[in-house]
């Protein structure tokens, strides 16, 4: 499978009832802010350069960010902070992420999510979640460069943990979480070794306006990452 027939099937995705349901509600209900807008309520594809070294998984789209627009991370509080830091870092071409036309550009960098379409509460099942994980596994298939993963909060984290232990990774002891931690895991993937894992906090509204996660310290994560990819 190639990466483009991958992403045609996530596309027409339709395994998850209750999420159907959410997405395409929300695009028919939207706030005010948004009602000239014709909502993107489809799952949403992973992007950025296919040769990349680092992954940065994520949770899921959020309703009115990548539900609407059609990419992830873009349109809402979670991608401005986020793509701040991946421009820092030198893995994008733009500090900005709002629309499919606003001209970013990754480098270096494939930005991808544990669950595709935008859940209830920000938060899916746990079958949605055994639903939707396939997708990512054929991902960290196709993605042959990848060499740092940077999870965007726990459940980004454990699900990657329990994907490497399905493809087969044997982990001596499983890495914690823990904000900015470098796990160099041992072992192969498809071939490869597994790729250094660095989880970190999501950039959500509740974690940046708490203070809990800064724009500084997600900056220092992706310095990190790219220290390790050189």
């Amino acid at each position: 499978m190639s990466l483009e027939e991958l992403n045609t099937r996530i596309v027409s995705c339709r395994l998850c009832p209750r999420l159907v349901k959410h997405r395409e509600y929300v695009a028919a209900n939207p706030p005010p802010r948004f009602r000239s807008e014709r909502y993107w309520a489809r799952p949403l594809t992973g992007f950025g350069d296919v040769e990349a070294r680092l992954l940065v998984l994520g949770l899921a789209p959020a309703a009115h960010g990548g539900n609407r627009t059609g990419r992830m991370f873009t349109g809402d509080s979670s991608g401005d902070t986020l793509v701040k830091s991946l421009y820092r870092a030198g893995f994008a071409n733009q500090d900005r992420s709002v629309s499919l036309e606003d001209g970013l550009v990754l480098h270096d960098a494939y930005i991808t999510a544990v669950v595709r379409c935008a859940p209830p509460s920000n938060k899916p099942t746990a079958a949605e979640v055994r639903n939707c994980v396939k997708y990512l596994a054929e991902e960290l298939r196709l993605l042959r460069n990848v060499k740092v993963c940077v999870a965007l909060g726990r459940l980004a984290f454990t699900t990657y943990i329990q994907l490497l232990k399905r493809e087969g990774v044997q982990l001596s002891r499983s890495p914690v979480f823990k904000h900015g931690a470098v796990y160099r895991l041992e072992g192969t993937l498809h071939g490869k070794p597994v790729p250094v894992l660095i989880p970190s906090y999501h950039p959500s509204r509740q974690n940046t306006n708490t203070g809990r996660l800064t724009q500084q310290m997600l900056d220092h994560v992706f310095q990190k990452a790219r220290g390790l990819v050189g």
